[in-house]
């Protein structure tokens, strides 16, 4: 009797295939470099780092693309942290417990420096340390997107506390730090530490105006604080950056999580949030009665003082959008270039072509804009790259982070049903990409943001002209969409009632020229013609897979990993 999972013969002599067996299925995306596998990444790093810098992330590349690195991700969004108020004997702990596989990659993302290593590496001269940190925050967040959030959050609070030295030097070395050193315990006795942040209340969200937590000051300099956090991602964390009112008006204030003498801080986790996307965070609501806090920057400057914090992780937010896109598309040009249908590969057949190949050029987009900024932090003193940055954030955020739902829906409908099941990751990624487009400012919040910095600052504009103007002449399209881009402009300046109203418009307008001139400047041929022919057409509806022509087998083949 032959073997259950061996092939077998028919009545009329035919061999047929075990009901075991299991043909015509992509093997899983595993055992390769996610730096090396990312042309679009590679280019960029070398592009605004150097060779070493590149060279530098390929140790990270390959762990991340790991089958270990998956399995952790799997894991830690399948045992959900879980709130413990209380303890056995009834005392207050507020603690939240996480999976091991939590651990492992915090563990591991702390350790390739993505948390504030790079802050400190930048202040020894590292002339492209924030280069090298976004390249390794998009290669890492491939394995599970939901961790980013805390890592994120300790990068972006070493550039707020810069208001007060003496803060800055108490806690920039710990957020610095490779090592990850869970739990709570005094600061002073921690390797490594990790920063949160709460900002919105459930009355105000975004208008952080008019937030209502008290801050009471105290005769030894402290202050308590008195209210509630609507959104308070990572409540383990060691400490928090948060807003409140004093007399002066809203003010930003440093919570430690355990006082200095050992004794945890009040500060009350309410709960969990159940949320769309990933379930590995803990994303939590706080509730602060008599909640110790030190006093960071000037009584009524809090927004003022905690807005680089905000644009530290407005960046995140453009670098996690773009990792999205990218593991999306690769897990895309992955199944098609080992699925056949109707007796060829899906990537032979010329409509399926058409729809990667789209989404290739979306994602080398994405990636192209998210490794600029990044690089324009590296060189914030030069005074164009501070320009182009404050009004190029913005502008990324709003459209890189709201283009991504729509690209990663098309990703996961590459792999048909198998997309549609929990095991591919796809609706993960799925659930997860509306996440940046409303953290850190919902798109209206962003695209608001433009018109104050175009409004207030006339630099920023004039950087943002300068620098789409240096791929002047490579293509014609592009020049006409920079004329009538600034023509858009121009009219709506001249009109103040439609100025707002058409906000968005200008938005995704002036994001998709910049995208465009750095392709024309540094992509492929193939991927700048795709790009200006689709994008920058008064026509463009933002349907994938609508290409009317270019070299789509070319940009299939660039972007379809390749195992180590």
């Amino acid at each position: 009797m032959a073997p259950q999972n061996a092939a077998s013969s028919s009545g009329d002599g035919r061999r047929t295939a075990s009901r075991r067996e299991v043909l015509n299925q992509a093997p899983p995306l595993v055992g390769h470099d996610v730096v090396g596998a990312d042309l679009a990444l590679s280019e960029a790093v070398v592009r605004h780092g150097s060779t070493e810098t590149l060279d530098g992330l390929h140790d990270l590349g390959r762990e991340a693309g790991s089958a270990e690195a998956r399995e952790h991700g799997r894991l830690a969004n399948e045992h959900h942290p879980q709130l413990r108020a209380y303890d056995r004997y009834g005392h207050r702990v507020d603690e939240v417990e996480f999976h091991p596989s939590w651990h492992w990659l915090m563990e591991r993302a702390v350790g390739h420096g993505l948390a504030a290593a790079a802050w400190e590496r930048q202040a020894d001269g590292d002339a492209h340390a924030h280069v090298r940190r976004a390249a390794g925050f998009m290669a890492w967040s491939h394995t599970e997107p939901g961790h980013g959030c805390p890592v994120s959050m300790t990068y972006a609070a070493v550039p707020a506390l810069r208001a007060d030295d003496a803060l800055a030097k108490e806690w920039t070395p710990l957020l610095a730090s490779t090592a990850y050193d869970p739990g709570l315990r005094p600061v002073q006795d921690k390797r490594g530490a990790l920063c949160g942040m709460g900002m919105t209340e459930k009355q105000g969200g975004s208008d952080v105006r008019a937030n209502v937590t008290r801050a009471v000051p105290q005769s030894d300099g402290t202050y308590t604080l008195h209210g509630h956090k609507w959104f308070t991602s990572a409540p383990m964390n060691d400490v928090f950056l948060v807003l409140a009112q004093t007399e002066g008006g809203v003010t930003c204030f440093v919570v430690p999580r355990v006082l200095p003498d050992g004794t945890r801080n009040p500060l009350d986790v309410v709960r969990l949030k159940d949320k769309l996307g990933n379930r590995s965070n803990a994303s939590s609501e706080l509730e602060f009665d008599g909640t110790v806090a030190i006093r960071l920057g000037d009584e009524g400057r809090g927004v003022r003082t905690i807005i680089e914090m905000v644009a530290a992780t407005r960046l995140d937010c453009v670098l996690g959008s773009a990792s999205l896109m990218r593991r999306a598309v690769s897990e895309a040009a992955w199944h098609v270039a080992h699925r056949s249908a109707f007796g060829s590969l899906l990537a032979d057949k010329p409509l399926m072509r058409n729809v990667v190949a789209d989404l290739a050029v979306e994602s080398e987009a994405a990636t192209a804009l998210a490794i600029r900024l990044a690089a324009a932090v590296d060189r914030l003193h030069d005074p164009h790259e501070a320009a182009l940055r404050r009004l190029a954030l913005p502008l990324a955020k709003f459209w890189v982070c709201k283009r991504t739902p729509a690209m990663t829906a098309e990703a996961l409908e590459c792999l048909g049903g198998n997309g549609y099941v929990e095991e591919s990751t796809m609706p993960l990624l799925y659930r997860e990409a509306p996440l940046n487009s409303v953290w850190e400012g919902s798109g209206n919040v962003n695209a608001l943001d433009v018109l104050r910095a175009l409004g207030r600052e006339p630099e920023a504009l004039d950087a943002w002209i300068t620098e789409v103007g240096l791929a002047r002449g490579g293509d014609a399209r592009l020049d006409r969409a920079v004329d009538d881009t600034l023509g858009l402009l121009g009219t709506l300046l001249g009109d103040p009632d439609q100025l707002e109203v058409q906000a968005r418009r200008l938005a995704g307008r002036m994001a998709a020229v910049l995208q465009g001139s750095l392709l024309v400047r540094f992509a492929p041929a193939e991927v700048a013609d795709v790009f200006c022919a689709s994008r920058l057409g008064s026509s463009y509806d933002g349907t994938f897979g609508a290409l009317a022509g270019g070299d789509l087998r070319g940009i299939v083949e660039r972007t379809t990993p390749t195992p180590a």
